[in-house]
């Protein structure tokens, strides 16, 4: 089984209880400053997470349709494993082949098209070269 690892940000989803449905492997909290781009919150609840590879394509799914659409352009969420690379936007779900840079090109442009910072669409250490 080759499961993915992803960092999902708990004030980045409406509803909250798909947390509930993965297993959270560690947490940390991060106090908001401007870089974040986020000043209606103080902090980010930041959860490293495992998901099955059977599940993943569902939970992605699921995660796009609970991300926060007030602020929609300021969230994604991912989670990898050593093949396949889910970035996840609202309403938008991009399965990447780690191999494929193009792919990540795609989601990355959709992200700043966006407005996400480019410093938050760090795609490059993901590629597998």
């Amino acid at each position: 089984m080759n499961n993915f690892i992803g960092t999902i940000i708990e004030e980045s989803l409406e509803d909250k209880a798909i947390l509930g449905k993965i297993k959270i492997i560690s947490t940390r909290v991060s106090k908001v400053t401007e870089k974040h781009k986020t000043p209606w919150l103080k902090q980010w609840t930041l959860h490293k997470v495992e998901i099955p590879e059977e599940v993943a394509a569902a939970i992605a799914e699921d995660m796009s349709r609970l991300i926060d659409k007030e602020h929609f352009q300021s969230w994604y969420a991912d989670f990898k494993n050593d093949n396949t690379h889910f970035v996840i936007y609202r309403d938008k779900v991009f399965k990447i082949n780690r191999d494929n840079n193009e792919e990540y090109d795609i989601a990355a442009k959709y992200g700043l098209d966006l407005g996400i910072p480019s410093y938050q669409i760090d795609f490059e250490k993901h590629k597998k070269w």
